[in-house]
């Protein structure tokens, strides 16, 4: 049976840094939690099994939300392959197994839409799951999630527990990544572009044909999710898609954040280059029938996420 969730509940968020980590801690703060439980990757080594179980029975959280990983995108999934699924196994194996094994109450895993299949039918059901071959610039990220997912079902099924899988859609926000060698598109561009208008430069040149669709989400929306999910009791299912339901070609996406930063100049297509999956849209159906839903519009979203990045463009351009 479920413990009370209450502003007492010791929770421990991994990855407290990162985009959405940062999201989700700031959303409970906001909340009124005070008993929020995050450790530096200085202090705590996730992918070292030993260290992990320590923690976990030194501390002794109620709740467990995994926001650690390593994430990228396409050129980075493409250049560590093995980075991508053995850290990440790794990272999500030893908070799940350490959970288990205090007995933590709730447990959040955090996926992405690339577990499912390339060619899924749209938009994409949780059924989706492992029923085709993946994306090949992204399936080393998306190995390694879907295996987390098993691992969740896997001691929901044996030890009678109710951990959680939430499978996002493309996110962003403040705190992203805005590496050229590691980001996703979002952050990607507005960089870009927004250099590009630095340097006045007459064109930017972009990977792929601009043909592909996407949805995308900020990740403060995310947040209130995995806040509610944290408060919602007698689940019908182990996993849910979380997606805004909106998408739109890359093309339409380059030109809006083109607009937003202020670049003047052309945008040139690189088609040698890969475009990734032709579409990925969620279906987040199985969310909406519990979950009222307001989420942030695209563009002013996106103008916030630039404005974050004006603010800290000494720190973001490393």
């Amino acid at each position: 049976m479920d413990k009370e969730f209450n502003k007492n509940s010791k929770i421990y968020i991994s990855g407290h840094k990162g985009m959405v980590g940062s999201a989700v801690y700031k959303n409970l703060k906001e909340n009124g939690f005070k008993n929020i439980l995050v450790c530096n990757s200085s202090e705590l080594d996730l992918i070292n099994q030993k260290e992990v179980l320590n923690f976990f029975k030194l501390e002794k959280p109620e709740i467990v939300i995994n926001c650690a990983a390593l994430v990228g995108g396409i050129l980075a999934n493409h250049k560590f392959p093995f980075d991508f699924l053995y850290n990440n196994m790794m990272i999500q194996n030893n908070l799940i197994s350490s959970s288990k094994s205090i007995d933590v109450n709730k447990f959040i895993f955090l996926g992405s839409s690339c577990i499912y299949p390339k060619f899924s039918h749209q938009p994409i059901k949780e059924e989706e799951l492992l029923s085709g071959k993946l994306e090949e610039t992204n399936e080393w990220y998306a190995i390694a999630k879907i295996s987390g997912i098993k691992l969740i079902d896997s001691i929901n099924k044996q030890f009678s527990k109710k951990y959680l899988s939430l499978m996002p859609t493309n996110l962003y926000g403040d705190n992203d990544n805005f590496s050229f060698n590691s980001s996703h598109v979002i952050p990607a561009l507005i960089r870009k572009f927004h250099e590009s208008k630095e340097k006045n430069k007459s064109n930017v040149t972009l990977w792929g044909s601009g043909s592909v669709f996407r949805e995308f989400m900020h990740v403060n929306d995310l947040a209130n999710v995995i806040y509610f999910f944290l408060t919602k009791k007698n689940l019908k299912h182990s996993l849910y898609n979380v997606g805004s339901g909106e998408e739109l070609k890359i093309i339409e996406l380059a030109n809006l954040i083109k607009n937003i930063v202020g670049f003047e100049g052309d945008i040139i297509w690189d088609r040698t280059k890969p475009d990734g999956t032709p579409r990925k849209l969620l279906d987040s159906s199985r969310l909406n029938k519990i979950y009222k839903r307001n989420y942030i519009k695209l563009e002013k979203g996106i103008a916030d996420t630039y404005e974050f990045f004006r603010k800290n463009y000494s720190y973001v351009k490393k």
